[in-house]
């Protein structure tokens, strides 16, 4: 797998690349009360074939070499898919994953949830609201993870053209986070596209941790070990 850091001023000329960096707020709303102590995960879809807990997987499985250590996302390299970190340029911390494989790209995210329920369905309507205020639109499906978001958005390329940017944003409740996916460029619109994006969605590792953390806290991403990333691009 290709990795390549995200330049810091580094334009997005299609659809794959048109990832809105948001801050954890703005993204899945305002942080709540301390999450404390362990509990089952919540109600949700059938998972058995992924996304898992790494209570789920053979810890001598995640030392596989096409699994990739993220931190709190252990990723599994699909032939050809290049690996993208965005990383916030004051703080230096990474912000998302953006897995991309030709003309089509994944994003993860993932967040502390609370012990005894998920917040998928809450946040789900949060994005949904922010996507009508941008003067988009936003409609619920059902697709191989439960419940998932087909939204419309505009969106402005670096020559200032505005064109409808389709975004599928998909959610698994899990124990005691939130795993994000958002499927861009052509899987989100040409169903026969999808399937790449959906495995790799399903490979994801989520790591927890045990630490108390507010529900919708970020959980913290990393470089992957040994990384060289790649000359960033001038802007």
């Amino acid at each position: 797998m290709i990795f390549r850091r995200k330049a810091k001023n580094e334009d997005a000329p299609d659809t794959v690349d048109a990832v809105e960096e948001t801050t954890t707020e703005e993204a899945t709303g305002d942080g709540g009360a301390e999450d404390t102590g362990t509990g089952e995960s919540p109600a949700a879809v059938d998972t058995s074939g992924g996304p898992f807990d790494v209570t789920e997987v053979d810890p001598a499985t995640l030392e596989a070499e096409d699994r990739i250590d993220l931190g709190a996302l252990v990723i599994t390299g699909l032939p050809g898919m290049e690996l993208r970190l965005q990383v916030d340029e004051q703080s230096g911390d990474v912000q998302a994953i953006l897995l991309v494989l030709e003309d089509s790209a994944l994003e993860l995210r993932a967040f502390a949830a609370p012990k005894t329920a998920g917040i998928w369905d809450e946040v789900r309507r949060e994005i949904a609201s922010e996507a009508t205020k941008m003067g988009g639109t936003a409609s619920e499906t059902e697709g191989p993870f439960g419940t998932e978001l087909v939204l419309v958005v505009p969106v402005q390329d670096p020559e200032g053209q505005i064109f409808s940017q389709t975004s599928r944003v998909i959610g698994i409740d899990g124990p005691r986070w939130l795993l994000r996916g958002t499927v861009l460029g052509r899987a989100a619109v040409e169903p026969e596209a999808a399937p790449p994006m959906e495995q790799a969605f399903r490979n994801v590792v989520v790591v927890r941790g045990s630490e108390p953390m507010a529900p919708r806290e970020s959980l913290a991403l990393k470089l992957p070990a040994g990384a060289q990333p790649a000359a960033e691009e001038e802007a």
